[in-house]
């Protein structure tokens, strides 16, 4: 019995249509949006963290340290967002790109 060589097949899938300039705008603003989403709830989520750790003299306490507390939790939240984030804004920005019914 002789071997029979299957036909090569082309299993490659089409190119993506390229961009307009609009979507393009709109995947932007998207992944900006939930960028900023992310920084905002880990501001929350560490002001949370934070509230009941207390610094002693001469480094800490006192009306500045509660006044400015909050301007630290978003600061260190819009750090470690731009450092990769915690994962919250990948996932926001596709349920966010699902709902504009772009992929």
């Amino acid at each position: 019995m002789a071997d029979i060589a299957a036909p090569a097949l082309n299993v490659t899938p089409p190119a993506p249509a390229p961009m307009s300039a609009a979507e393009l705008a709109k995947r932007g603003q998207i992944a900006k949006t939930a960028k900023d989403f992310e920084g905002s709830f880990l501001t929350v989520m560490l002001g949370q963290m934070m509230k009941d750790v207390k610094v002693s003299e001469p480094f800490g306490g006192g009306q500045g340290e509660e006044m400015f507390k909050s301007f630290m939790n978003e600061a260190m939240a819009k750090q470690v967002v731009k450092t990769g984030g915690v994962g919250i804004a990948d996932v926001v920005a596709k349920e966010m790109l699902k709902l504009q019914g772009l992929s």
